[in-house]
């Protein structure tokens, strides 16, 4: 099954600042890219699986780049479109009411 893969801001901001991580990186016990088959198998292998069943903002931007992503960015802007009249109509709905 493929998905869009939804970044979240917070997630990203507490991953970048979280204390396991800065201990880590201050003591330099980073291994290197490529190892996490050997630090931690099950969460590589589930990891690799993720990366390859979903797709992101960064994903749809590199299509684009090579000039692949003409539909993929008429149907963002389709979804856009969609979004922003959801949220007219709601906002219609809600001031009737």
């Amino acid at each position: 099954m493929f998905r869009f893969r939804r970044p979240s801001l917070t997630k990203r901001i507490a991953a970048r600042t979280s204390w396991k991580r800065a201990v880590r990186h201050r003591l330099g016990l980073k291994a290197p890219r490529g190892w996490g088959w050997i630090t931690n198998p099950r969460k590589a292998l589930q990891n690799r699986i993720y990366r390859r069943t979903t797709f992101g903002v960064e994903d749809l931007a590199r299509a684009t780049g090579r000039g692949k992503g003409c539909l993929v960015l008429v149907l963002a802007g389709l979804l856009a479109a969609g979004v922003a009249a959801g949220l007219v109509v709601a906002r219609l709905a809600a001031t009737a009411g």
